[in-house]
């Protein structure tokens, strides 16, 4: 039975059984052994005792000082924001960073703290990690309308009007009449209008909308020839209305690689290089591993005739995203354009031009959007028929390549000289002025002079051709020349044709005396092939008598002589 101070209960049964053991148990007395053990049970059951009133001590302590606790943890913090609003509003975004930081580890449960650092972020440009604040004050109070406005216009910014749209429509939910969310709602809709045309010309590739062809020639300044390339032609205009609407939707989301990639991509397609070189170049700056940013520096420098270095770009996107099409078809084009125009030199260097004009036709086919390598390819053909002297279709690549690349100096070279083999001296001028122009070197000024040398040369009567010889005849040629041509026109052979071909005939057989006045006098001639005026040399061909010329030429012992025997009539007389 237990004691009248508390005392437990003492049980007897376990005493009976340790007798069995124990002797001396059974007298009914313990030794020392079990008065030791009792009494450190009794201490333990003190000290326990004594643990737990330190424990509720404590416990009352902390109770009462959590409240002031608290309220100096609050404090801290508002201090914090306060300082970071005075460096918010002088735009010291980083250091107004820092102390809402500090407000945030002072007060982790404060969502306005934490939408006050998802605004500085967004003035920072990092919209992504404002994003992440602007979504922990939401949960943390989905009535904050301010979290959600910063959440929607970091979706925004960062190309997605569709989650955006959700956050403004939850802020009108909260208050209908905020002004902000609609005009930011209208704008998240502007951008899905814009992203859907893109995507449909881009990647449907619908050519059917011609209406906007005259503005994007206007809007774009293109110089396309759309004889060449149709087909490339509306992939330009396509491109030209993408980077449209991409320019249209990144004012509202300047932070979205997405447009942005896409905007590069058909900058390059329409030679815009540097441009899309730069967009491409700011993502990797932030991403070095953005695979698409990747494939726009390849396709830059693959546009650019730089195949080589534009392969390495293709093979590195492709190790960052093994399934990216566009890269790997571009990496495939590109080895295949390299092989065969490498194939075509070879051809055309061991002398095999036909193999050489086959090679590069086939190389063409291969990507008719790569203008500038083209323009090489179409050069390279022209000289593969200037060797074969089919001049006319060297001139005809020529110009294609030119209206590839208006700046490629050696195909107006080329071209320039399939003008003068041609004797097409005014084209050929036209094209030296332009090389000239572009490159003012003793070599192309010489080329200019030459042409236009032979242009006046070409506008004065060809005495050569009147005689029907070569320029390099010699003087027995010239004189045989004279002596066939003088009769052929002489008029007593045409006396009983008409009025009209008398006249001729008396015009081309004064020509033919003229001729043969020139090119049979070593000086004259000298003259006349220099390029010379020769009746600025003082010499008027209006003043010698073609008549005189052949009485000269065929009177003598054996000769012929020409008598007149009345107004118009002639006749031969043989001696």
């Amino acid at each position: 039975m237990a004691a009248a101070g508390g005392e437990c209960d003492v049980i007897m049964a376990p005493a009976a059984a340790v007798s069995a053991s124990h002797p001396e148990a059974s007298s009914g007395m313990l030794s020392d052994e079990d008065e030791d053990a009792g009494t450190r049970r009794d201490q333990e059951l003190k000290a326990k005792k004594i643990v737990q009133i330190n424990l509720d001590k404590n416990l009352a302590c902390k109770q009462h000082l959590l409240p002031r606790f608290m309220s100096v943890a609050l404090k801290e913090a508002e201090s914090f924001k306060e300082q970071g609003n005075a460096f918010y509003a002088k735009k010291d975004y980083n250091e107004a960073y820092n102390y809402y930081t500090k407000a945030i580890d002072a007060c982790p449960s404060n969502a306005s703290y934490y939408g006050n650092r998802a605004a500085t972020l967004m003035m920072l440009g990092k919209f992504r990690e404002a994003l992440g604040d602007a979504q922990q004050s939401v949960r943390m109070d989905d009535s904050f309308v301010r979290g959600h406005l910063r959440e929607g216009k970091c979706h925004l910014s960062l190309g997605n009007a569709m989650a955006a749209s959700r956050c403004f429509q939850r802020v009108l939910e909260l208050d209908h009449k905020n002004s902000q969310a609609q005009q930011e709602l209208n704008n998240a809709r502007t951008v899905l209008e814009y992203e859907k045309i893109a995507e449909i010309d881009f990647e449907k590739r619908d050519f059917r909308k011609h209406s906007i062809i005259s503005y994007l020639q206007k809007q774009w300044d293109l110089t396309i020839d759309f004889e060449i390339y149709p087909v490339a032609v509306l992939l330009l205009l396509l491109s030209c209305q993408v980077v449209f609407c991409m320019d249209r939707a990144l004012e509202f989301a300047p932070a979205c690689h997405r447009f942005k990639i896409l905007k590069a991509e058909c900058l390059a397609l329409l030679g815009r290089y540097p441009e899309a070189q730069s967009v491409a170049s700011d993502i990797l700056r932030i991403d070095s591993t953005n695979a698409d940013a990747l494939y726009v520096r390849g396709l830059c420098l693959y546009y650019e005739d730089c195949i080589e270095k534009a392969v390495q770009f293709f093979i590195q996107a492709l190790k960052m995203a093994p399934d990216h099409d566009k890269a790997c078809l571009a990496c495939r084009n590109a080895k295949a354009l390299k092989a065969k125009k490498d194939d075509g030199n070879k051809a055309f260097n061991e002398g095999n031009y036909k193999l050489a004009f086959e090679l590069y036709t086939e190389a063409l086919a291969i990507d008719p959007n790569n203008r500038k390598t083209n323009a090489k390819l179409y050069c390279n053909r022209g000289t593969v028929n200037s060797k074969l002297r089919k001049l006319d279709e060297a001139i005809e690549d020529c110009t294609s390549a030119i209206k590839l690349d208006d700046t490629y100096i050696k195909a107006y070279l080329r071209r320039a000289q399939c003008y003068m083999d041609t004797e097409q001296y005014e084209d050929a001028v036209r094209d030296y002025e332009k090389v000239y122009q572009t490159e003012k070197t003793k070599e192309h000024k010489q080329l200019l002079k030459n042409a236009q040398m032979e242009l006046k040369k070409s506008k004065r009567k060809d005495y050569y051709k009147i005689l029907g010889v070569d320029k390099n005849a010699s003087e027995d040629e010239i004189k045989k020349a004279y002596r066939k041509r003088a009769l052929m026109h002489h008029p007593d052979r045409h006396s009983g044709a008409s009025a009209e071909i008398q006249k001729e005939e008396e015009k081309k057989f004064k020509e033919v005396g003229e001729a043969f006045t020139i090119l049979s006098d070593p000086k004259k001639k000298a003259r006349y092939d220099s390029g010379q005026d020769l009746e600025e040399d003082g010499m008027n061909m209006g003043d010698f008598d073609a008549n005189n010329i052949f009485k000269a030429f065929f009177g003598g012992p054996g000769g012929f002589s020409f008598e007149a025997s009345g107004p118009g009539n002639f006749f031969f007389q043989f001696g």
